[in-house]
């Protein structure tokens, strides 16, 4: 949708909603012209209905105004004497226009002075959830939205099972998208498992200004650039193009930001011919196979191995995904394969019961099929990838047919159909064609990254489907909430307590802030009571 297609749908709106209370403006004491001048017409409907300017606000923000609108409905009626059940039903269901009713057919007056404290309690707990989900909504889109950790590509610096918020404005809030949406979910309504939105309209791409760039090695939440799942979690439902705002999120280190020359050798991310040096909380991951004489993993009470390290391994080796690919019973050895850091790998050799610990690599020039960008002229794998030029906005590129491939579908895709542009790579001879035109150079309209894990060997990222757009950037973890160990047992066991209220960025190991805030929170509590209580006397 073009900012003409939304300017042509404000007009409209505005027409229906002049004809269909202009006469109750002016029973309310104003002029008609008030009710057919955009912004202005709903600053004067809310001092009709005795609610405050900033209301109006309200009304423009996506998804939010899908909330407020059946509220104005209702607001407009009770403002002229339409308080039943029976009105309140008829103005919802019929979108509003039961209003047109009101404004035709009703010998309706103003009450000026309405009271707006609900009739029944079931109204003021109505209104009291109503407008805790319109503030939610607004910290959820545009300050801090909460996020879980799914999977262990960043495993030793964020766990599966740690909760985190992710804040919006380090980077910019980028403003909804998809119209029209189910508030506080992302791509599908939880318990229904079904679609939270709805394809059309779509918004044209905002985004509000960040005060922070992205920095090489940060840690960032983005929308996976080639997510065509309904529903990430059921695979099997099937494939969808999905608006931008709702593909499904992930959380990488971004390694090399616009204009790095990035290289991965053995692993290693190298920039302009310099290994990348980590934060000293980033531990990398490799894939190892570790024989012993004895098991590294749990046992079910039916002495079934499980792909879940034991509590020893867990502790002492700090091994946290690991599982058994062959057992020797002749011979009583057992071969595992584990990511382990360095430290892990040291620890795991020098064990009494483990015969040999090898790192499993890949020979530099095998072609893995999976790595971006998925073409037999790129002899890369996830050990030995490029070198690459990360995309830089304003910045030109030659385009010939042997490079293509790294840059087709950011031009059909990420600067085209995205944007709503329709730009289709062709292949003549020797020769690219942008749109049936020879394309010899190409100049980037945004922004690109390089997300990739810390799990080197366990993780599903750029190398495997390449270049992540800025548009596509949700936000910047900061803080740890909450952090769940499925494995554990125990309900206690279960907490990562050294884990709650940490933060994710900074230097040296993470500290918890959770006393500070259970004493912070205790003393509100005793405040409040005596408060109440000296009120009450």
């Amino acid at each position: 949708m073009t900012f003409t297609t939304i300017l042509i749908l404000i007009l409209i709106v505005q027409i229906i909603h002049f004809l269909g209370t202009w006469k109750l403006y002016k029973k309310a004491g104003r002029k008609i012209w008030e009710a057919a001048i955009p912004i202005y017409n709903s600053i004067v409907l809310m001092k009709i209905i005795n609610r405050p300017s900033w209301w109006t606000l309200l009304l423009f923000i996506p998804i939010i105004n899908l909330i407020m609108f059946p509220v104005i409905w209702v607001e407009t009626l009770r403002s002229f004497g339409k308080n039943s059940t029976k009105d309140t039903i008829l103005g919802v269901g019929t979108l509003g226009m039961y209003i047109y009713y009101v404004n035709y057919f009703q010998d309706a007056t103003h009450i000026k002075e309405r009271s707006l404290k609900p009739r029944t309690a079931t109204g003021e707990w109505i209104s009291s959830i109503l407008f805790a989900v319109v503030a939610a909504t607004i910290i959820h889109t545009y300050v801090m939205q909460p996020f879980t950790i799914p999977t262990s590509s960043l495993e030793k610096t964020l766990l599966v099972g740690d909760f985190l918020f992710v804040s919006k404005f380090h980077y910019g809030a980028r403003a909804p998208m998809t119209a029209v949406s189910f508030p506080m979910v992302h791509d599908t309504i939880p318990v229904l498992r079904k679609k939270s939105y709805l394809d059309k309209p779509q918004l044209p791409y905002l985004r509000f200004p960040g005060f922070q760039k992205i920095k090489r090695n940060d840690i960032v939440v983005f929308s996976w650039p080639t997510d065509t799942l309904i529903d990430i979690n059921r695979p099997s439902k099937g494939f969808k193009v999905k608006p931008l705002d709702k593909k499904s999120n992930y959380v990488k280190r971004c390694v090399g930001i616009p204009g790095d020359e990035l290289e991965i050798k053995n692993g290693y991310v190298y920039i302009d011919g310099k290994q990348n040096s980590l934060p000293d909380r980033a531990k990398l991951q490799f894939r190892y196979k570790i024989v012993s004489k004895s098991s590294f993993v749990k046992r079910d009470n039916s002495g079934r191995y499980l792909n879940q390290p034991s509590a020893f391994v867990s502790s002492h080796f700090d091994i946290s995904d690991i599982y058994i690919s062959d057992i020797d019973r002749k011979n009583k050895i057992i071969t595992h394969i584990a990511q382990l850091t360095d430290e892990a790998y040291q620890k795991v050799k020098n064990n009494p019961n483990v015969i040999e610990v090898e790192k499993l690599n890949v020979e530099e020039g095998t072609w893995n099929q999976s790595t971006f960008p998925q073409d037999p002229r790129f002899k890369w794998n996830t050990k030995f990838f490029g070198p690459i030029t990360i995309p830089e906005a304003g910045e030109s590129t030659e385009i010939t047919i042997e490079n293509i491939a790294l840059y087709k579908r950011i031009i059909e895709v990420y600067e085209g159909s995205e944007f709503g542009i329709q730009n289709k790579i062709s292949l003549s001879g020797t020769q690219v064609k942008l749109n049936g035109k020879i394309l010899t150079e190409y100049t980037f309209l945004q922004d690109y990254y390089w997300m990739m894990g810390d799990n080197r060997d366990n993780s599903q990222d750029a190398r495997m489907w390449g270049f992540v757009p800025f548009n596509h950037v949700v936000g910047k973890p900061v803080f740890i909430w909450m952090s769940w160990d499925s494995n554990a047992e125990g309900f206690m066991n279960k907490i990562r307590w050294e884990r709650l209220f940490t933060t994710v960025g900074g230097e040296g190991k993470p500290v918890s802030y959770f006393i500070y805030f259970v004493v912070l929170l205790g003393a509100w509590f005793i405040f409040d009571f005596f408060r109440k209580r000296k009120r009450k006397a």
